[in-house]
C-alpha cells in the first residue's frame, strides 16, 4: 500500500531501475538515477530543514527539477515551486507569504534569487546534488511521512495579484494520480510529452504518472511551442503517446496549420484542460489524428488539478460545447444554490467538490481557507469538508456535467442576468477570432479579442446572434491577449486595454 507519494518512486525503482524516467533536450535520468539524486537532496535538507516545513524550489525546465521536489519530500518537508520569470515584486510577495527558511535554486536562476527579498538560506541545486547520501537519516525522516501531510504548495497567479498558496497532501496527489492514470489507460510503454511549466499544477501529471506506472516523460523545450512542426517532429522522434496539455497549447499548432506538414504518429491519448476548448480547433486535431482519444478535463488547483473528465464522443464542429463530464474515482461533485440547497438536474448551481483530493487549504491564510473550504450544507450528520469552486455548472439529462462560467462573471445588466462566458463562446465560434475575453466595467460589456477578424465584423456578428442587451458596447482587437506565466489570462492587464 502506498503511504506517501515517494512510494511510487520506490515501486518503480524496484520494478524498472534502468528505464528512462525523465528526459529533456539535453539530459535523461533513469528511475534509479532519479531516486539517487532525490536521495542527495533529501540528505542535504534533512540536516538543515525542520520536518514538515516548506522549502522554496526555483529551478528550470529540465530533468533535475523533479529530483529537487522528490528530495524535499524525502527530507520530510514539502516543496514550494516558484517561477523565476515572474516579476520580482510578485516573487517577493510569494516569498513573504511562504516565510520559508530555505531555497534551492539551479545555477541558471541564481542571479534572480540573489535579487529577491529573501532572508533565508540559498542553495545551488547542482551543488546539492553532490551531497553524500545519508540513507539512514533520510529513512528515519520518511518513516514519519504519512498521506495527510503536505507534499507541495503551489501559489496560484490570480487576477487579484494576491498570492494564494494551495497546500496539497500526499494523499490528495495519490488519489488524483491513481484516478487519471486509470482514465488515460496508462502503461509502462507510454511516453508523456510535458508542456506545462514544472512549477505549475498541471505538471504533476508529467512528474508523478511515470513514477506510478513506469512510463517516461519528455520535458519538451519551451521554444518548440513557437515552432509547432518542429514540436511534432520531436514528439515523433521521442515516440510520445500521451499529451496532457492546456487548451492554449493545443490551439497554437492547429491555428498555425502544423498538421499540414507533419502529424504526431505515436499519439494514443490527448487530455486537455485549463479553459474552454474551442471546438473548431479540436476538430482539426480529430481530423488529423482519427484514432486518438481526446479527453476534456475540468477542475481547479484546490482539487489537485482536476475533478471531472469527459471523453469526447464522435466528431465535433464549431457549434459543439463540450461537457466537463463525470467525476474521477473517489471524487464527489455536486451543485449548490446560492442558499446552500441542492440543485435539481437541469438547473444551474455552483460546482462543489468533496473527497480525499481536496487541498489542505491556503497557506497561512485561514480566513480565505474558511471561505472556500466549508462544511457540506447538505450533510447534518457528520463533518464533511467541501470546496466551493466559484464555477457554475448544470447536470444534463444524460448525467454529464456542463460548465457555465464563473459565478463572479454572472452580471446583472439592464435588468437581465448575463453570463460573460456566453459572449466568449459566441465570439470563439466566429471566423477570424482566435481568443477573446468579455468583461463588465463601468456598467458596460466589452470584448477584447485577437485574430484576423475586424472589430466591426465582430460587432455585426453579435447583433445576429445575441439579444440587444448582451451587445458589447466596446470591442477591442489586440495581437494577443496578455497571459500570466501559468497560461491563464491576465485579467488585470486586459482591463487596462479598455
Amino acid at each position: 500500500m502506498f503511504t506517501s507519494a515517494l512510494s511510487y518512486l520506490e515501486h518503480t525503482l524496484s520494478a524498472c531501475p534502468g528505464k528512462v524516467c525523465y528526459t529533456d533536450g539535453t539530459d535523461q535520468l533513469t528511475f534509479a538515477e532519479v531516486h539517487d539524486l532525490a536521495l542527495a537532496v533529501g540528505s542535504f535538507l534533512v540536516e538543515r530543514a525542520a520536518p514538515q516545513s516548506g522549502v522554496i524550489v526555483m529551478s528550470g525546465r529540465h530533468v533535475y527539477t523533479p529530483t529537487a521536489y522528490l528530495g524535499t519530500a524525502m527530507a520530510g518537508c514539502f516543496y514550494i515551486p516558484i517561477d523565476a520569470s515572474l516579476p520580482l515584486s510578485r516573487l517577493n510577495s510569494i516569498l513573504q507569504v511562504a516565510a520559508a527558511d530555505h531555497m534551492i535554486v539551479d545555477q541558471a536562476n541564481l542571479e534572480t534569487a540573489r535579487k529577491l527579498d529573501f532572508h533565508g538560506n540559498i542553495y545551488v541545486l547542482e551543488e546539492v546534488l553532490k551531497t553524500p547520501r545519508q540513507i539512514e537519516k533520510v529513512q528515519r525522516a520518511t518513516e514519519h511521512l504519512n498521506e495527510n501531510i503536505p507534499l507541495y504548495t503551489i501559489f496560484t497567479s490570480g487576477s487579484s495579484g494576491t498570492p494564494k498558496g494551495v497546500i496539497t497532501s500526499h494523499r490528495a496527489l495519490m488519489n488524483y494520480i491513481d484516478a487519471v492514470a486509470k482514465v488515460l489507460r496508462l502503461t509502462e510503454e507510454d511516453v508523456l510529452g510535458n508542456q506545462s511549466p514544472l512549477d505549475y499544477i498541471a505538471a504533476i501529471r508529467d512528474i508523478y504518472l511515470p513514477l506510478k506506472v513506469g512510463a517516461s516523460t519528455v520535458i519538451l523545450p519551451k521554444n518548440l511551442f513557437a515552432m509547432p512542426t518542429e514540436l511534432f517532429n520531436i514528439l515523433n522522434e521521442k515516440h510520445v503517446s500521451v499529451l496532457c496539455w492546456s487548451v492554449a497549447g493545443m490551439e497554437l499548432p492547429a491555428r498555425l496549420h502544423a498538421f499540414d506538414y507533419v502529424k504526431p504518429e505515436h499519439l494514443k491519448t490527448v487530455l486537455f484542460s485549463g479553459s474552454v476548448m474551442p471546438c473548431k480547433y479540436l476538430r482539426l486535431w480529430q481530423d488529423a489524428l482519427p484514432g486518438v482519444r481526446f479527453i476534456n478535463q475540468y477542475g481547479p488547483t484546490e482539487t489537485t488539478a482536476s475533478c471531472t473528465y469527459y471523453e469526447v464522443e464522435g466528431l465535433v464542429d464549431e457549434t459543439t460545447v463540450l461537457p466537463i463530464g463525470v467525476p474521477y474515482d473517489n471524487y464527489t461533485v455536486f451543485l449548490l444554490s446560492p442558499e446552500g440547497k441542492a440543485v435539481p438536474d437541469g438547473e444551474l448551481g455552483e460546482i462543489c467538490v468533496s473527497g480525499p483530493s481536496l487541498a489542505l487549504g491556503y497557506y497561512r491564510d485561514p480566513e480565505r481557507t474558511a471561505q472556500s473550504f466549508i462544511q457540506n450544507p447538505l450533510n447534518d450528520r457528520y463533518f464533511e469538508r467541501i470546496y466551493k469552486t466559484g464555477d457554475i455548472g448544470r447536470v444534463r439529462e444524460d448525467g454529464l456535467l456542463e460548465f457555465h462560467g464563473r459565478n463572479d462573471r454572472q452580471i446583472k445588466h439592464q435588468g437581465h442576468r448575463v453570463e460573460l462566458g456566453e459572449l466568449e463562446v459566441t465570439a470563439m465560434n466566429l471566423e477570424g477570432v482566435h481568443e477573446c475575453c468579455a468583461l463588465y466595467k463601468n456598467e458596460k460589456i466589452s470584448l477584447v479579442f485577437a485574430g484576423e477578424a475586424k472589430e466591426k465584423e465582430v460587432q455585426l456578428a453579435f447583433r445576429e446572434r445575441l439579444p440587444l442587451f448582451m451587445m458589447p458596447r466596446k470591442v477591442v482587437k489586440v495581437k494577443a491577449l496578455p497571459r500570466l506565466p501559468n497560461g491563464k489570462l491576465d485579467m488585470q492587464a486586459i482591463n487596462l486595454l479598455l
